[in-house]
């Protein structure tokens, strides 16, 4: 069970934001949600969980598609004028940022991400979306469109009680750098994904 720290503004190249502190006392982990308009409508809420990726996201790793899944969601939550984005702190699938790195290593060698994740020790896919229960019902949401690709995404929601009215696709264009990486999401992690360039 999360518990509510505090909201602020949250000013961006998207428009302003309100950002929404959490905080897990039992893992000692942080989340945030930033929203835009009333989320406690009646009406389904545009959104997207998004789990933490420093390289992707802050570094611009070309590796993966999380940098541009996150600008794409606000883009269109600043579009829409409404919307949530649920904010993880479960780096690399749930492995950590170092373990990330040893798994590009690997990957670097020819593994793809979950044979990476695997040889580490690790599941090929870690992370946890209990927690957004707590983080929905603060912010009064109980319809959601949610952008996403992965169908395990629309799974959690529904196991905590979470209407999935819609599910928008979250395509971005492949690269050298991260067309395996794509691939394997899509083979063996079971993600909806075509490529924008096909």
């Amino acid at each position: 069970m999360l518990r509510f720290i505090e909201t602020s503004k949250l000013p961006t190249r998207w428009g302003t934001f309100d950002i929404h502190g959490f905080e897990d006392p039992f893992k000692g982990k942080e989340h945030i949600a930033i929203t835009m308009g009333n989320c406690s409508s009646d009406e389904p809420l545009l959104m997207r969980i998004h789990s933490e990726c420093l390289t992707g996201d802050a570094l611009g790793s070309m590796r993966c598609d999380c940098g541009e899944q996150l600008q794409e969601a606000m883009k269109r939550i600043s579009d829409c004028g409404r919307g949530a984005i649920l904010y993880l702190r479960q780096e690399g699938r749930g492995i950590g940022l170092v373990n990330k790195i040893r798994a590009y290593n690997l990957q670097d060698q020819g593994a793809d991400t979950v044979e990476a994740n695997e040889r580490l020790g690790f599941g090929a896919d870690m992370r946890d979306y209990s927690m957004c229960g707590s983080m929905l019902e603060h912010l009064g949401v109980k319809k959601v469109e949610l952008m996403t690709n992965n169908p395990r995404k629309i799974k959690a929601m529904t196991e905590l009680g979470i209407e999935v009215v819609e599910r928008k696709p979250l395509m971005t264009k492949s690269n050298p750098h991260n067309s395996q990486y794509l691939s394997t999401k899509a083979g063996k992690l079971g993600h909806l994904i075509e490529d924008k360039n096909h």
